[in-house]
C-alpha cells in the first residue's frame, strides 16, 4: 500500500524533530569531551544549522538519484 502525502509530511516532519533534538543532545553530551563549552541556547543554534544542512543533502541526493532512476 502507498502511503498518503499527508503521512509522508509527518514521517518527515518526525524526522526532522528527532533530528534536531539528537543533534542538540549528541552536542551537549559530546563537545564537553573535546572542551568546547556552548550554552544550550548555542546547541540550540547549532543544532538547527545542522538540521536545515541535513534537509538540503537530503533533498539534493534524493533528486540526484530520482534523476538517475528516470535516465536509467
Amino acid at each position: 500500500m502507498k502511503q498518503t502525502r499527508r503521512m509522508s509530511l509527518i514521517e518527515a516532519l518526525t524526522n526532522v524533530a528527532f533530528g534536531y533534538g539528537f543533534a542538540v543532545v549528541t552536542q551537549i553530551a559530546v563537545f564537553p569531551l573535546f572542551e568546547l563549552r556552548a550554552t544550550l541556547a548555542q546547541n540550540m543554534v547549532m543544532g538547527g544549522i545542522f538540521t536545515v544542512v541535513s534537509i538540503a543533502r537530503s533533498y539534493a541526493l534524493r533528486r540526484v538519484f530520482e534523476t538517475i532512476r528516470g535516465n536509467g
